[in-house]
Order: C-alpha cells, then sequence, then structure tokens
C-alpha cells in the first residue's frame, strides 16, 4: 500500500486533510462556505443501501493509483469499460471510504443540457401559485405586493446534481456524471468552464443581487437547502467528480486533457473471487470457485460475449437460495443468469 494514496478502499478518513496540504495553486478555490448548509452524512440510514454499495467495491492498485491522482490533481475521472464492470460503483466505493455522503448522481441521455445538472427554475409553477393568490384575494383588496422577490424565486429554485456539487464546503462531495457518452456531442465542451473554473452563474438570481445579494434555494439531497451569494456558486472544496463512459464515442481532446482517464478491466478469476467473497461470503465464493463451479462457467461464457459482474453474483445468490444446486443443472442455471450483453449469442 502506497504512503501518499488518500483513498485506500478502507475507509481512511484521516487521510483527507492531504487534500489541503497538497493543493495545486492553480486549482484553489475560494468559495465563501454556508455555515447553514450541511452536507448528509452517508450514515444516514436514508443512504443504508449507498453505503453498502460503495463497501463491496474491490478497487486494485492500478485503480487506486489513478484515484488519487485525480484527488491531488483536481481533475475529474473519467473511467471506461464495457456495461457492469464496476464504473458507478468506483464513485460509491470513493464516498463511502473517504466519508464524503451521499454520492450526487446525474444520469445523462441524449436530451441532456448542462443546465439540467446545475439548477432548475420552475417559472411556470411560479406564475400559478401568483395567479392562485390573486384569485383568492378579495375582490375589494389592495393588489399584492411582491415585498420579497428574493424569497419568493428561492421556492422555485433548486440546483440539481452538478450544481450541489460545486456548492463551498470544507469537504468535497462525489459527484457521478453517468454514461457522458450517451449525451449530446456538445455537453462535454460545455461542462469544461465548470470543470475549470469551480463556479457557475443563476442568471435568475444575478439580476436580483443588488438588490437582495443572498437568496435560499433548494439543493438535490433530500430536503437541502442553500444560500447562494450574487447569484454565483462557487466551490471551495473541488467535488470529486466521476464521469463514466461505455465507449460508444470519442470526446473531444480540450475535454480529455482535463480528465485523469482509467480503463477498468474486465475482472481475472482471482477479483471475481474475492467480489463474490466480500458482496456475499466466502463460503458461497469457495462454492463458485470451486473447479466446474459458477466462476469458471462465467468465464466461459464471457469468452464468447460481454457479461456484466452482477450475473454472476444473481447466479450466486439463487443457488444460495436452493435454486438449481444439483451439477447438472449448472447450463441452466447459467443460460438464465448469464445472458450475454454483446457477441453471438446477444439478444
Amino acid at each position: 500500500m502506497n504512503d501518499w494514496w488518500i483513498y485506500k478502499g478502507d475507509r481512511s478518513v484521516d487521510r483527507l486533510a492531504r487534500l489541503a496540504e497538497n493543493q495545486p495553486p492553480w486549482r484553489v478555490f475560494d468559495g465563501e462556505i454556508d455555515p447553514d448548509y450541511q452536507a448528509p452524512s452517508l450514515d444516514d440510514e436514508r443512504y443504508a443501501a449507498d453505503r453498502e454499495r460503495g463497501a463491496g467495491y474491490i478497487a486494485d492498485e492500478p485503480e487506486i493509483d489513478l484515484v488519487n491522482t485525480a484527488l491531488y490533481l483536481r481533475r475529474p475521472l473519467l473511467v471506461t469499460g464495457v456495461p457492469g464492470v464496476g464504473k458507478s460503483t468506483l464513485a460509491h466505493s470513493i464516498a463511502e471510504d473517504l466519508a464524503l455522503g451521499p454520492v450526487l448522481r446525474w444520469p445523462i441521455t441524449s436530451r441532456t443540457t448542462l443546465r439540467d445538472g446545475l439548477y432548475r427554475y420552475d417559472a411556470l409553477r411560479r406564475l400559478e401559485d401568483a395567479n392562485l393568490r390573486r384569485l383568492e384575494r378579495p375582490s375589494d383588496a389592495p393588489p399584492a405586493v411582491d415585498t420579497d422577490p428574493a424569497e419568493t424565486i428561492g421556492r422555485y429554485l433548486q440546483l440539481g446534481p452538478l450544481g450541489t456539487a460545486f456548492l463551498p464546503t470544507e469537504r468535497p462531495r462525489v459527484l457521478l456524471i453517468d454514461e457522458i457518452d450517451k449525451g449530446d456531442i456538445d455537453l462535454p465542451g460545455d461542462l469544461l468552464t465548470v470543470l475549470d473554473e469551480g463556479r457557475f452563474d443563476i442568471p435568475e438570481l444575478v439580476r436580483l443581487s443588488e438588490s437582495f445579494p443572498t437568496v435560499s434555494v433548494g439543493t438535490d439531497d433530500q430536503a437541502g437547502t442553500a444560500r447562494v451569494h450574487g447569484g454565483r456558486v462557487r466551490c471551495r472544496a473541488f467535488p470529486v467528480v466521476v464521469l463514466t463512459s461505455n465507449g460508444e464515442r470519442e470526446f473531444p481532446p480540450a475535454f480529455l486533457r482535463r480528465c485523469i482517464r482509467l480503463n477498468l478491466p474486465l475482472p481475472n478469476e482471482d477479483k471475481l473471487y474475492r467480489i463474490v467473497a466480500q458482496r456475499i461470503g466466502q463460503e458461497a465464493a469457495d462454492a463458485a470457485g470451486a473447479p466446474g463451479g459458477l466462476i469458471e462457467a462465467f468465464l466461459e461464457r464471457r469468452s464468447t460475449g460481454d457479461l456484466a459482474t452482477d450475473q454472476l453474483l444473481n447466479a450466486v445468490q439463487l443457488r444460495l437460495a436452493g435454486a438449481w444446486t444439483a451439477p447438472e443443472d449448472l447450463k441452466r442455471l447459467s443460460e438464465a443468469t448469464m445472458h450475454q450483453l454483446s457477441g453471438p449469442d446477444a439478444t
């Protein structure tokens, strides 16, 4: 184990202090911390599934090296690999290992825009509420005056996962930008300014900033709120940004040079054994790893088409439940749970 590692896969919280001690001068951010904003703790029972998912991840030394490289340099980590290899789970592992709270997840589709990740402003609902208040007002009442437009607009503004990740906090949040290769061709380029500068503006609040410099808005956390000063969100601790890609298209060089790139290989027999032991138990791993067992069947089927590791876990779990336990049932169990994701037999 290397002494310079911050993320080690064993919840070494105390090592996070090294980030502040080794900050690149070109990646310094000075957002003013909001003392009233508290990021949720991963120990909260609402996030038990996220914590369990992160704790079950097994990171090898090359992966840990590159995760820590991204941490030290305050750069996004672009994780590539076939579906099911553990790209998204790595983000949960970082959050669990360093106690950085629940992962902020931003799933990307072909219709996703940068603003979707930054914030949402429900102008239509604001107009509907204003009309409703007008209709409920007695006919002889004087016209209502909006004495605090900052408070009013704040109820209709909510930061997205990207926007919440850039709130100024002492400890960074983990942001998972999932399957960025599915997004519009311009999305990686649109992200560059935010990822480089660590800040973004909310135009609806900038217009009010002279009269109302501070506005409370919603966040992507459950029932979370935060204060925005001058219509601008600027980070203090740069978030741990994990972008995943299934390799469906190439990214522009300007985007790639700002990322630390990690390609997750398919797990070999030894790692599959360790994954089963970690997620299900040693006894189950011993049975699956025996000659002629499920790991051997998984590797044989994977040699002709892609499989996801959770398909192996499903098969092991079924046997633990008493299904298809006879030796002659192995083929039927494999066919039921290990459908190839690509290759001649994929459907």
